[in-house]
């Protein structure tokens, strides 16, 4: 059995593992526990009703939170000739092609998103190996591989997020930091929830959200009724 810390232990008693609350009672409950210190992350878990080793099942995409996550990201963009210079001018962190295989090639990995233009894939393809394993890979089913590059770093800047069902079928995702006004937090955290009901898969059957827990970074998680998270449910 793990040993939880007096801290944590303390903060636990304070919830009902029993209860399903509702999600502004469960925002409250976080910040209550929360007791590092520093400014924790404030993490959602969804269980959602899907198996994810049927293609048709699994959940993917990117959202982009109204309040960001607290959190700036190093954006690191594949491109050349205009689109590597619109990449600069648009707030690139690292801008190149071929240095930047190599350098990623020779173990630098000093940042937290990856976006390449089209005509790049077939270069950037040569790390899969390494940035796959790691959730770095360019994909254009969230965005990150596009010919739009202003665009996809001014919505990574501004607190896009990638989510991604596991092999359990859970998604697990930031929504913010302690520091936040739960105002802020409901907000983001209901344009999550949202993005999940409408990205519904269709051969997904029976309860579709089967479970949602909010928790801080070394906080207790707290359960929250899916009948009360945003969005229609079935």
């Amino acid at each position: 059995m793990p040993k939880f810390g007096k801290k944590y232990t303390e903060a636990a008693k304070l919830i009902d593992k029993d209860k399903l609350y509702d999600p502004e009672e469960a925002m409250d409950l976080i910040k209550k526990t929360a007791s590092a210190k520093f400014d924790e992350s404030v993490e959602v878990a969804v269980r959602l009703g899907v198996d994810p080793k049927h293609a048709d099942q699994q959940v993917r995409g990117a959202v982009v939170l109204p309040y960001g996550t607290g959190k700036t990201k190093r954006v690191l963009v594949f491109a050349k000739g205009e689109k590597a210079k619109e990449a600069e001018t648009a707030g690139a962190d690292f801008v190149g092609a071929e240095d930047m295989v190599e350098k990623i090639q020779g173990g630098w990995a000093d940042f937290d998103v990856a976006v390449a233009t089209p005509d790049m894939m077939g270069l950037v393809g040569r790390l899969g190996k390494i940035l796959g394993p790691k959730g770095l890979m360019p994909n254009p089913k969230v965005g990150t591989v596009t010919m739009d590059v202003t665009r996809a770093i001014n919505e990574i800047k501004a607190g896009k997020i990638e989510y991604r069902t596991d092999k359990a079928g859970n998604i697990h995702a930031p929504i913010g930091k302690v520091s936040f006004d739960s105002e802020k937090l409901l907000k983001n955290f209901s344009t999550l929830i949202d993005q999940l009901v409408k990205v519904k898969p269709a051969a997904a059957k029976g309860q579709y959200m089967r479970g949602i827990t909010l928790s801080t970074t070394m906080g207790p998680g707290v359960p929250v009724n899916p009948l009360k998270a945003p969005g229609k449910k079935e």
